[in-house]
């Protein structure tokens, strides 16, 4: 008798708990939704994506609207149309109790602005992709113009190097790998402003101090772009500082071992 009782009681509990579970749940689908708890990583302080301009789309889209219930909050659909946002890296949506919901996301990192021959303007990552100009914000990273056909796609600089035909005819293989070296090097990030490709394939760096052009030439691979600049900032910290800043017009680095500087015509 004792051992059907306990049965019953222990069915009973269980019918209670699930009884509260479905009340519950039904609180939660009826809950009215708040705006969600947003979290925005950001390697530096070029943040390519606000939290305002994020919810923005997401109501020009229909997924978070006034009075909207938790039930016809779609977290997957909105994970998948926040992925899609070109400067998104990562996301992850989830709901919480009471009407609340999060977003957590990372924004991609930009190393360079590229503007090519045709015109156009792209950004290129930490992690060699493409991505398109943001009318919110406007990073302030190394540039890159002249001779450069690339245009902003969904090809990584990994997929381009596989290739060999494709790293025959693009440059953002070697746009990615200058930029890389000078953003890791903060004596290069400081110094040098801009890139630019001539018609030839060199690539010639413009300095923010100096009337001088350095001579890069080819950016075939990292390891040939380092060797090039650390000849560049040996030159920077026990060259220039005797002879003025002003003294050259070219500093050429494509030489091995060895950096071949032209006067300016009034120096001499």
């Amino acid at each position: 008798m004792k051992q059907k009782l306990k049965i019953v009681a222990w069915a009973l509990f269980a019918v209670a708990i699930i009884a509260v579970l479905i009340l519950a749940r039904k609180n939660q689908d009826e809950a009215i939704v708040h705006d969600p708890n947003v979290s925005i990583s950001v390697v530096d302080e070029n943040a390519f994506l606000t939290e305002e301009e994020l919810l923005i789309r997401l109501k020009r889209q229909n997924l978070f609207y006034p009075n909207q219930l938790m039930k016809n909050l779609n977290t997957t659909a909105i994970e998948a149309n926040i992925r899609k946002m070109h400067e998104v890296e990562e996301v992850n949506v989830f709901k919480q109790l009471g009407g609340n919901w999060g977003i957590k996301l990372k924004v991609r990192q930009p190393y360079a602005r590229i503007f090519n021959q045709f015109g156009e303007s792209f950004y290129i990552d930490s992690k060699g992709a493409t991505m398109n100009p943001t009318p919110n914000f406007t990073p302030r990273i190394l540039v890159f113009t002249g001779s450069i056909k690339d245009k902003s796609d969904t090809l990584l600089v990994s997929d381009i190097e596989a290739d060999p035909k494709l790293k025959n005819e693009r440059s953002i293989d070697e746009i990615f790998h200058i930029a890389k070296v000078i953003h890791e090097n903060a004596f290069l990030s400081a110094q040098i402003s801009q890139v630019h490709r001539d018609k030839w394939g060199d690539f010639i760096l413009i300095p923010r101090v100096g009337s001088q052009q350095i001579v890069l030439g080819p950016a075939p691979t990292e390891r040939d772009i380092s060797e090039k600049l650390k000849k560049l900032v040996v030159f920077y910290n026990h060259g220039l500082p005797y002879v003025g800043w002003n003294k050259y017009k070219t500093i050429n680095l494509k030489y091995r071992n060895q950096v071949v500087c032209t006067y300016l015509r009034d120096t001499l």
